[in-house]
């Protein structure tokens, strides 16, 4: 029996975690996976990870240079970076400061949790250098192509996949209304007070006008609880400041977005990826026009879709339907036209082990196994003899105004190496000093998010007058 592979995921937030994880089980099926969680801002906590509901066979909290420790240290095939951008920059960075020369090394993947809206070229030439940078989305890989390419860099580690969650069973309609409305919020968009609130009482009015139906509002963190984005404004406080509360058939909930879909007649949401996954199930699905149509809302990500809609529409009875050719673009749904899949190139910059064949590098077609080529990229990697050191875009040379800064956020040098005192030995340190300085760690984090969500609105709020 082979052996099974070793895969780490470093994740900096409950979702990148679970994207990080599931893409693992798609790339690596048979593996045995070690999970860190990059210790910041955003670090979930035990309700956050149980709520995702992926488990690894082990799990800790490190540091960017406690993780280059420990890839050096121990024997990893497969290194999957869940992470925002700069922190993925400077794990590239500290990988080529380990491997500077062609060596046997870990594959390293990156990629993005969800709908990518905003900073587009920063975001990805941050993750320039990884062996495979994965696109969620047929749309998603030509322009993350045309980024690199547009630089002058090479875009071979662009890979077509899917979203790693898609799943669930397909809806079965109960009648031509809607029985159970669900309102995916999302942490940071919309980011006023105001704006929150109105939509809040939107859905709560949609309750009432409609005694009928189950309203539900999917919530994403509990209050001093932070997720990849920051919230200051939590529905949880909004909904206590509602006249005469929430109607009786309008309810706040927690729990596993695809169990809560399970049970969906209509999902409603400004711009979260919850409406990717109920497209994926073909659960009718409302992209909420009331604040309009605007980047900073991410909602133009739907144009297209057959989606957009507004609250009083959706009083009215509409219940959207996604356009199959958008769905396909994005990679929510195959086209009914797949065609298969042409070989491919050899894997660039890689050694081929002696005996082995060059594994298919070209994206697949849709309506085929969404990761077979991801797959094949990485068997392909795992094969060679050697992989060439990671080579990011952004050098000393190409970005010395920079690169610099986001790698000493990290406790980095500009080579990438780790800064002196940045690795703390764990030999010598006592049971009780360890949990001591968790302690600590989780009452500075407590601290920092009550600032966010309780102190600086305060502040914002006396500023404006």
């Amino acid at each position: 029996m082979p052996e099974r592979k070793r895969v780490a995921v470093l994740a900096d937030s409950d979702t990148r975690w679970k994207w990080g994880a599931l893409t693992a089980r798609r790339l690596v099926p048979d593996h045995q996976l070690t999970g860190f969680l990059l210790r910041g801002r955003a670090t979930p906590t035990a309700r956050q990870l149980g709520e995702v509901g992926v488990r690894a066979d082990r799990l800790s909290e490190v540091t960017c240079a406690e993780f280059l420790a420990e890839i050096e240290r121990e024997r990893y095939d497969v290194v999957v970076l869940a992470l925002v951008g700069g922190a993925v920059q400077a794990v590239l960075h500290g990988a080529r400061a380990l491997w500077p020369a062609p060596a046997r090394r870990p594959v390293l993947v990156t990629g993005y949790v969800g709908v990518v809206y905003e900073k587009l070229a920063d975001g990805l030439l941050l993750r320039h250098g990884a062996d495979l940078v994965l696109a969620n989305s047929r749309h998603d890989a030509q322009r993350f192509r045309a980024v690199y390419e547009g630089v002058g860099a090479d875009a071979a580690a662009v890979t077509e996949t899917a979203l790693p969650f898609l799943g669930g069973a397909p809806y079965e309609p109960a009648g031509s209304r809607a029985h159970t409305v669900v309102f995916a919020v999302q942490p940071s968009v919309p980011d006023s007070r105001a704006d929150r609130a109105y939509l809040l009482e939107r859905a709560a009015g949609h309750a009432r006008l409609h005694p009928d139906r189950e309203v539900l509002i999917k919530l994403r963190s509990k209050p001093g609880e932070h997720t990849t984005h920051l919230e200051e404004q939590p529905y949880q406080r909004l909904a206590e400041r509602i006249p005469g509360g929430l109607p009786a058939n309008c309810r706040l909930v927690y729990g596993n977005m695809g169990e809560v879909l399970d049970g969906t007649d209509l999902l409603v949401t400004v711009s979260s990826t919850a409406a990717l996954e109920s497209l994926h199930r073909s659960i009718p699905t409302a992209i909420l026009t009331d604040l309009g149509i605007r980047e900073a809302l991410g909602n133009h990500h739907f144009l297209g879709s057959g989606c957009l809609a507004s609250w009083d529409q959706i009083d009215s009875g509409l219940l959207p339907a996604g356009d199959p050719v958008w769905l396909a673009a994005q990679g929510v749904l195959p086209a009914p036209d797949a065609v298969p899949a042409p070989d491919a190139d050899p894997v660039p910059g890689a050694d081929p082990a002696p005996g082995t064949d060059p594994a298919p590098g070209t994206d697949p077609a849709p309506g085929t196994d969404a990761y077979a080529v991801a797959r094949a990229k990485v068997a392909g990697l795992l094969a060679a003899a050697r992989l060439p050191s990671p080579a990011p875009y952004y050098t000393r040379t190409t970005a010395p105004g920079y690169l610099p800064g986001i790698l000493a956020r990290h406790h980095l040098a500009p080579d990438g190496t780790p800064l002196p005192g940045a690795v703390r030995p764990a030999a010598g340190e006592s049971r009780l000093r360890r949990r001591l300085r968790a302690h600590l760690r989780e009452a500075a984090r407590g601290a920092y998010r009550h600032g966010v969500q309780r102190v600086a609105p305060v502040i914002r709020r006396l500023g404006e007058l």
